[in-house]
């Protein structure tokens, strides 16, 4: 198998053709694929489905403790992974016991607010939303109503006020889409944001997710409980923003949805199914580090390399999806094994992106793309997949306030 250089994760074909991209990096590496990150690190790209799938399944091997990396030294301090990568003390870089521990606290914090209200507040935000823009007749659906659902709805679970919320959001996007230290900034206001709430919440208790959290018997620190919080808004922010942009995207350009938007609830079921396998929000995320040299795809990885899930890759590969259909929950996009997105974020997130697409098309049943499809573009980043705008018109309507 010819083998060329590293591929630059800043190669614009991962927001512009990730799919083409993927299939040219198989025929020349294989089902895995050498990277380099920013600043030159480097790094290993798993984009096979069955080689993805050991890696997750094996955290014996393929540790999730990033103080297993034997790159720490070529980091500058302003180093834009930093924030993603760093050791923090929360669920995503726990261990064994401990991660399971913490995955369970994370849970029971989450079910502060059963499904059923989880929806009804749901539904509640977003017919505010909509009231918002119902009377205009167009309307950017990525950035005024898809990236503001979740955050909202994480907001009220921690018990933020909507005013500070929007705030969080584009915060939450910096981290992904900025470069160098703005990234890093940006990941910091996040911090200051949520240490300021703990210490609210220490001195009054409420019904959140945040006051669950630090009465769980664990016995979280405030750098604990800031590690696990950002980490939650995070993962649930920006992979549910986008999956319900991708997902309106898709609706309203592929035929097989465009024509029965009014109505069409198990349509949208089988739109966030599909979007999860052709264009999931989560397209490649770090990392795994070897506890010892392991041959990975015909090539050897070292001791305490790091190692990128490349969750949309290996999703669309073709070992695995010959003649198979979307409908199927095999995908990657929720990961696999111990470091699988928790249950209770997992059906949160479910129920959030549902409930957001079905309000709107119920409000807005002529809803339409403003562009031609082929205009829409994605985000910047190898890491996330979303569109940037999506502009939509719709015949303009009362706000259920007027009502």
């Amino acid at each position: 198998m010819p083998l060329d250089g590293p591929v630059r994760l800043s190669d614009p074909r991962f927001s512009t053709d990730p799919a083409g991209f993927y299939a040219w990096m198989r025929t020349r590496y294989g089902p895995v694929v050498p990277v380099l990150t920013d600043g030159d690190v480097p790094a290993w790209l798993v984009i096979g489905y069955r080689e993805l799938h050991h890696v997750l399944s094996t955290p014996e091997t393929f540790a999730r403790s990033s103080r297993r990396w034997n790159g720490w030294h070529l980091v500058p301090a302003d180093w834009p992974l930093n924030p993603v990568l760093s050791p923090l003390p929360n669920l995503l870089s726990a261990e064994g016991e401990e991660h399971r521990r913490r995955a369970r606290a994370v849970n029971h914090a989450l079910d502060s607010a059963g499904p059923q209200e989880v929806q009804t507040v749901t539904t509640r935000i977003c017919d505010r939303l909509v009231d918002g823009f119902c009377t205009a007749g167009r309307v950017d659906l990525r950035a005024d109503y898809a990236a503001r659902v979740p955050i909202l709805v994480l907001c009220w679970m921690y018990g933020i006020e909507d005013h500070r919320a929007r705030g969080l959001a584009a915060e939450m996007t910096a981290v992904f889409d900025a470069t160098g230290a703005e990234a890093l900034r940006a990941h910091e206001r996040i911090a200051g944001t949520v240490q300021a709430l703990i210490t609210e919440r220490r001195a009054r208790p409420g019904p959140d997710v945040v006051s669950r959290l630090i009465a769980d018997p664990i016995g979280h620190s405030d750098e604990d409980l800031v590690a696990e919080l950002v980490a939650v808004l995070g993962g649930g922010d920006q992979t549910t923003s986008e999956w319900i942009g991708n997902a309106l995207r898709l609706m309203l350009t592929d035929e097989r949805f465009s024509v029965s938007l009014a109505g069409a609830r198990s349509s949208v079921r089988d739109a966030l199914v599909e979007v999860l396998w052709e264009d999931s929000p989560s397209q490649i995320v770090a990392g795994r580090f070897p506890v010892h040299d392991v041959v990975l795809g015909q090539h050897t990885i070292g001791r305490g390399d790091l190692v990128l899930m490349g969750y949309a890759a290996a999703n669309q590969d073709p070992e695995v999806r010959t003649g198979a259909s979307t409908a199927n929950h095999a995908h990657l996009s929720f990961s696999h094994g111990e470091h699988s997105c928790p249950y209770g974020a997992r059906t949160l997130a479910e129920t959030i992106a549902t409930t957001g697409i079905e309000v709107l098309l119920d409000r807005l049943p002529d809803l339409e793309l403003a562009i031609a499809p082929h205009q829409v573009r994605w985000r910047p980043s190898p890491w996330v997949r979303g569109v940037s705008a999506l502009p939509a018109a719709f015949t303009p309507a009362a706000p259920l306030g007027a009502f």
